[in-house]
């Protein structure tokens, strides 16, 4: 019976120490299981913040894109604007004559009068004055002539061609006969104008003053090189209609 009772208090140390090694082992699970957790928690949070940011920056760089676009389109509009105001002003030069200008045309060559003077006769009948040399210039104009120089000097809405004796100013300058007039336009149109039957040419003839007219693939016509300040003249605004 001793022995009995001695035998029990070992049992239940046995016991006992199994418990506490399957407790022990039981937190050791649990603890693991639990960082576990937490890794998987912290590494979620981790994705989570970085799904984010990417998001954010893909936001961001869409906002650049459409700022770029913007740009891009104000940029196109830009040139093209400009563009047309660059044709603008070349044609606004062009019909000044601020630019020189090459094209098909004719050549207009005139010369006093090689015809003697007889007694009594004006002298001044046969020789070259600028109302002879504006009937040329219009005859060209009316013609189609997109330009017209005289020697040299073209000839826009601001020249002026007057006789001072036997020569011709224009555009200030003083020139003498002969009187080489370049003008751009349809050749064939331009020699019709000129001599046709009864025009200037056929009239200035009578008195022996040479008017001759050759046709040309390509003639250059220089630009106005006199000055174009103005003093009085200023752009008018327009009305506004009511």
């Amino acid at each position: 019976m001793t022995a009995q009772i001695r035998r029990i208090p070992w049992a239940t140390a046995l016991v006992g120490v199994a418990l506490g090694l399957m407790l022990s082992m039981q937190f050791k699970v649990q603890r693991q299981v639990a960082l576990a957790d937490l890794a998987a928690l912290q590494r979620t949070e981790e994705l989570v913040a970085q799904l984010a940011e990417a998001e954010a920056l893909r936001d961001e760089l869409a906002a650049e894109v459409a700022e770029l676009r913007q740009q891009q389109l104000i940029s196109v509009r830009t040139q093209s604007e400009y563009q047309a105001l660059a044709e603008q002003l070349e044609q606004a030069q062009i019909h000044a004559g601020l630019l020189p200008l090459t094209g098909p045309g004719v050549t207009v060559v005139m010369a006093d009068s090689v015809l003697p003077v007889t007694p009594g006769e004006n002298a001044n009948n046969f020789i070259i004055h600028d109302e002879d040399v504006l009937r040329v210039i219009n005859e060209l104009r009316a013609a189609g002539a997109e330009a017209i120089a005289i020697n040299g000097q073209r000839v826009t809405g601001r020249t002026e061609i007057r006789c001072t004796g036997p020569v011709v100013t224009i555009n200030g300058v003083r020139t003498a006969p002969p009187l080489n007039i370049v003008a751009i336009g349809n050749p064939d149109e331009l020699e019709r104008a000129i001599m046709m039957k009864g025009g200037v040419a056929e009239s200035l003839r009578y008195w022996g003053i040479q008017v001759t007219v050759k046709k040309e693939t390509s003639v250059r016509v220089p630009a106005y090189t006199a000055r174009l300040r103005l003093n009085y003249a200023q752009p008018a605004l327009e009305e506004v209609a009511p």
